[in-house]
This record gives C-alpha cells, sequence and structure tokens, in this order.
C-alpha cells in the first residue's frame, strides 16, 4: 500500500479538490484491490491494476454525486482575482512566487472544472503529466483514438472557458462555469 499510495492520491487529485474527498477515494481504492486481490493476473503491472482501479472508483464516486455543482467566478478568492489582474496587465519576464504558483494552480482547478470526469482525466494524464496515449488507454480501458479525441475535446472546452472568463473580466459581468459533462 505505501508503494502505491502516491500513485492513487495523485490520480484521487485529479478528481476532487477537497483533501477529504481524496482520502475516501484512495481508502476505496485499497479497499476494492485488497477485496479482489485474487482478480489480478499479473498480466500487466499491479500499478497499472491499481491505476484502473482508482480511476474507476474516481469516476464512479462522481457519477454516484449525479451533478457536479457549478462553480461561480465570482467566488474566486481576492488573491485569484489579483493573479488574474497582474497576468492580464503584465507583459511576462518576471519569475512567478510560489504563492502565485499556488494561486495559478488553482485557478487552473477551476478551469478544469468545467470538463466531465473522464475529459479531465485525459487532459490531465497527457498534458499533466506527460503519459502517451497508449498509457493512458491502458489506465482506462479506451482505445487511443478515444484518448485523443476526449484530450482534443477538454482542451478546447479549457480554452473557451479561459476566452469566457477573460471577457467576463473586461465585462465585469458575472460569470458561471458549469461542468458541460457528456
Amino acid at each position: 500500500m505505501r508503494r502505491y499510495s502516491p500513485r492513487v492520491f495523485s490520480i484521487a487529485s485529479r478528481f476532487f479538490r477537497e483533501r477529504a474527498t481524496v482520502e475516501e477515494a484512495a481508502q476505496d481504492v485499497f479497499l476494492k484491490a485488497f477485496t479482489q486481490l485474487e482478480s489480478y493476473e499479473g498480466r500487466g503491472s499491479m500499478e497499472g491494476w491499481l491505476t484502473r482501479i482508482a480511476t474507476n472508483t474516481c469516476l464512479n464516486m462522481i457519477r454516484s454525486a449525479k451533478r457536479r455543482p457549478e462553480s461561480s467566478m465570482s467566488d474566486l478568492s481576492d488573491d485569484e482575482n489579483d493573479w488574474l489582474d497582474q497576468k492580464l496587465t503584465t507583459v511576462g519576464g518576471d519569475m512567478p512566487s510560489a504563492e502565485q504558483d499556488v494561486i495559478a494552480a488553482d485557478l487552473a482547478e477551476r478551469l478544469l472544472g468545467v470538463l466531465s470526469p473522464e475529459d479531465r482525466l485525459a487532459l490531465t494524464m497527457i498534458d499533466g503529466e506527460d503519459a502517451t496515449v497508449k498509457e493512458v488507454a491502458e489506465a482506462t480501458g479506451w482505445s487511443e483514438s478515444k484518448v485523443k479525441v476526449r484530450a482534443f475535446r477538454a482542451r478546447r472546452r479549457v480554452r473557451e472557458a479561459m476566452e469566457r472568463l477573460l471577457t467576463h473580466r473586461k465585462t465585469g459581468r458575472e460569470l458561471k462555469l458549469e461542468g458541460e459533462g457528456e
């Protein structure tokens, strides 16, 4: 369990923001792995098998919650608003501080929140962890073409959400980003 905990927590963190939910998901994953250990046939790696269980467990948790709550951009913290203002008015060149990195990561998480769990998984594995299309396909059980389509659609949705956010910042109107799951 200790050997695979970082991987399982990493997968759960892609799906959930709240630490308690991440821990609950990880606990469910290890419980399922323990109870289904006899079904592990040894054809692939143990890490791959656990990745598949973790992915399916997180997807099922989200599906059972039925509808993901919408996120309002008016819910951005003052730090997030300040960071966004700075990025909109600065022409780069400065190295971001650790605090700015945290704010940017939180804002990115909010933008990723517009994605379905499946699209978010594909995008974060490919663009965030540099996984290959083949690795994502093996971890999820999807075909390689499905992985490519999901990643393409996810990038487009995040880009559209960012464009709406930037338009919102210019007009001062409240913007709501809703989950656009399939």
